[in-house]
C-alpha cells in the first residue's frame, strides 16, 4: 500500500529521515514510535505530502506520490491531530462533512455519512451533528476530528499524537474506539505517538525509528520478546516486560473452555494485565469469563497468567533494519 524507498528529509542540512525503507500492507494498524526528534512525525507528513521528501521515492498504491496532486492524495488519506483543528464556527455534521462537500457528494449521501460515523464513534447524531466544537468535551471534539478523517471512506488513515492531549481515561476509551474501527474496516491505518503501551496496544507492526532510521520493527510480541539491541531492550523497558507481554494476550485465549464457575464474569477480550487486577482486587485465584453476549466462555485461573509468551512468541515477525 505505501512504500518508502531509501527516503531522506533534511532539515537545515541535518536528516530529520536518512535512507528510509518501510512497507506499510494494506489493512495494516502500523505505528511508528521513537523519542523526539527521531523522525517519526516527519515520516507521517511525508506520506501525504504535508513535508516532501528530499531524496527516494515514496510510493501509494503502486503509484509515486509525486504523480498525484497533493489534493487528490490528501482526499485519499484521513488525516488526524492531536490539535484536533475544528473549525469553532461550523456544526460537527459541518465539521466532519469538509471533504466530502469538496468532493461534492449529495447533500442525502453527506448526511446519511454523518449520521453513520458518529453512530461509530459513539455520539448521538441527534443529539451532536448541531452542536458546535466549543459545546464538546476534549474526547469529543477528538472523536468529530477522526469522524472527520474518515468521511470521505479514505484508503489510509494517518494519526499523528491524536490522543495526546486527552486525559487517561478518555485517551484508553478513544484507543479502543480506533481499534475497534480498524477491525470492522480493514482500513490502513499509520499512526504517531510517543505512548509504548499505545502502541503495544494498537499496533499490528510497531516501528522503531532513532535518529531518522528504523532500529527495529515487527510486531508488539516480537519487539519485548526479541530485541535487536540495547537500544530496543531500554526504549520497551526490562523490567515491566512481563506486565507488558499481559497487556497483549486476552483472557478469552486463555481460559478453560470446559469449565464453569459462578460469579461476575470478566469480558474475554480482558487484556492479561487487566485480569491480573481483578484476580488481586478479588482475591481470587479463577475467574469466569464471558463474551459479549454475556455468555460463559470458561474459567481463567491465575496461574495461566506466569507464561504470558506462551506458544504465541513462535509467529514473531522478522524486524526489519
Amino acid at each position: 500500500m505505501i512504500q518508502f524507498q531509501q527516503v531522506s528529509k533534511y532539515f537545515h542540512g541535518k536528516p530529520a529521515v536518512e535512507d528510509l525503507n518501510l512497507n506499510i500492507a494494506a489493512g495494516e494498524f502500523t505505528v511508528l514510535i521513537g523519542t523526539s526528534g527521531s523522525g517519526k512525525s516527519t515520516t507521517l507528513k511525508m506520506i501525504n505530502r504535508l513535508i516532501e521528501h528530499d531524496r527516494g521515492k515514496i510510493l501509494f498504491a503502486g503509484d509515486e506520490i509525486h504523480s498525484f496532486k497533493p489534493q487528490e492524495l490528501r482526499r485519499r488519506m484521513g488525516y488526524a491531530i492531536q490539535s484536533i483543528g475544528l473549525f469553532p464556527h461550523w456544526t460537527v455534521e459541518q465539521n466532519i462533512a469538509t471533504v466530502p462537500q469538496l468532493l461534492k457528494w449529495p447533500r442525502g449521501k453527506i448526511r446519511d455519512r454523518v449520521t453513520e460515523l458518529l453512530e461509530l464513534l459513539h455520539l448521538d447524531a441527534a443529539q451532536f451533528r448541531g452542536r458546535y466544537p466549543h459545546q464538546l468535551s476534549g474526547g469529543q471534539q477528538q472523536r468529530v476530528g477522526v469522524a472527520r478523517a474518515l468521511a470521505a471512506d479514505p484508503e489510509v488513515l494517518l494519526m499523528d499524537e491524536p490522543f495526546g492531549a486527552l486525559d487517561p481515561v478518555t485517551r484508553g476509551a478513544l484507543q479502543l474506539e480506533i481499534a475497534r474501527i480498524h477491525q470492522l474496516s480493514g482500513r490502513t491505518i499509520v499512526l504517531v505517538t510517543h505512548d509504548i503501551d499505545e502502541a503495544l496496544a494498537l499496533a499490528d507492526r510497531i516501528v522503531l525509528l532513532d535518529q531518522g532510521k528504523i532500529v527495529q520493527q515487527g510486531s508488539p510480541r516480537h519487539l519485548l520478546t526479541q530485541p535487536a539491541n540495547a537500544f530496543v531492550r531500554h526504549f520497551f523497558g526490562q523490567n515491566d516486560i512481563g506486565i507488558k507481554l499481559l497487556g497483549l494476550g486476552a483472557a478469552g485465549d486463555r481460559a478453560h473452555k470446559g469449565e464453569r464457575l459462578e460469579g461476575k464474569g470478566i469480558p474475554a477480550d480482558m487484556t492479561l494485565r487487566e485480569a491480573l487486577s481483578e484476580f488481586v482486587a478479588r482475591r481470587t485465584e479463577r475467574l469466569p469469563v464471558v463474551d459479549a453476549s454475556g455468555n460463559a466462555v470458561g474459567v481463567l485461573h491465575i496461574g495461566d497468567l506466569v507464561n504470558p509468551t506462551g506458544e504465541e512468541a513462535s509467529d514473531a515477525a522478522p524486524d526489519t533494519h
